[in-house]
């Protein structure tokens, strides 16, 4: 049997810790209907007997304390929510059990931005860590030790365990108790809670932000130009005739600021723009392709699949408008 530990950590969202308790105890439930038992031993440990999640929130009555448990098999970090430096400072005291318990062979399993103390900790130094899309740049920051990925839905690497955006770490907890208990299991948690078992990417839920906190205004205003004129196409030459700064300097300065070259920053721009149009209207794709600024259909395909790893069709399918989706519920 794995004793799991969920840790009810400061700021922490109630419903990752409610959900990581529900799936991995209903584990037991369906070993059980097979006569097997029970593989999970799950509680909530916390620094006090009594936690506050949430900004006070909510509250929680923890299991154990942390001082207590001597080893566990399996920690789960849930996601926090507010300012994330603060939220690391509030959880300090957790970092030393965390590592602890880490160096005993524990595996840690992190929810979303629950990476963020994690990080902190100094146990993803070097390692790969899935980070939601949007936190992304903030991490980077942090923790530029960390080898970051915006676009994987979970990463598995020395026993640490994260993943992307929002309610995504269903996905990671599915993967958890596949590696656990098998394949088998996890699907019928999968059927069971009705999570999609096939999501593996964060790329068709991303919007692009684009990175503005460089501090660089040539770049900044090259950003401006380029965000504020998605139909348009624009060459190198032209930006550096409006900004009154060199190719090789602008090229340079973009990439390292905004870690796009200045075409792959117009194509991001480019397939916001349609996919802001796709979700909005019913307009036919060519006509939209075409108001993007591109003659070439073809080209503009592989570009937004890359971006999106899917068709301009099947993203229209996926976010069109829920009643249009459901039209048969509102009758």
């Amino acid at each position: 049997m794995k004793r799991i530990s969920i840790l009810a950590i400061n700021d922490a969202t109630m419903s990752s810790i409610d959900s990581a308790f529900q799936v991995l105890t209903r584990v037991n439930d369906f070993l059980r209907y097979r006569g097997k038992p029970a593989f999970y031993q799950v509680e909530i440990v916390g620094m006090n007997d009594t936690v506050e999640l949430n900004y006070g929130l909510y509250r929680i009555r923890v299991d154990r304390t942390i001082d207590v448990v001597q080893k566990t098999d399996v920690i789960v970090i849930p996601l926090t929510c507010g300012d994330f430096p603060t939220s690391i400072r509030a959880n300090a005291p957790y970092a030393d059990w965390v590592k602890e318990q880490y160096f005993k062979g524990t595996e840690i399993v992190s929810l979303c931005v629950g990476s963020f103390f994690l990080a902190s900790t100094g146990l993803l130094a070097g390692k790969k860590c899935a980070v939601h899309w949007a936190a992304k740049n903030e991490f980077c920051a942090l923790f530029p030790d960390v080898k970051v990925t915006d676009t994987a839905i979970i990463t598995d690497e020395n026993n640490i365990y994260t993943c992307g955006g929002g309610f995504s770490y269903l996905n990671l907890l599915l993967y958890i108790i596949e590696k656990h208990v098998g394949h088998d299991l996890s699907v019928i948690a999968s059927k069971m809670f009705e999570i999609d078992i096939d999501r593996h990417s964060q790329q068709p839920f991303t919007i692009f932000l684009g990175q503005k906190r460089h501090g660089n205004q040539t770049v900044l205003n090259a950003q401006e130009i380029i965000e504020n004129n998605p139909t348009q196409n624009f060459t190198v030459e032209y930006l550096c005739d409006k900004l009154t700064v060199s190719r090789r300097t602008l090229e340079r300065w973009f990439k390292k600021c905004t870690g796009n070259s200045i075409l792959e920053y117009v194509q991001r721009v480019k397939v916001e723009f349609a996919k802001k149009q796709l979700e909005a209207n019913e307009k036919p794709v060519s006509e939209i392709i075409f108001e993007a600024g591109y003659t070439n259909a073809d080209a503009f395909r592989r570009i937004f699949k890359k971006y999106t790893e899917l068709s301009l069709l099947a993203y229209r399918n996926k976010y069109k408008s829920f009643r249009g989706n459901h039209a048969d519920l509102f009758e």
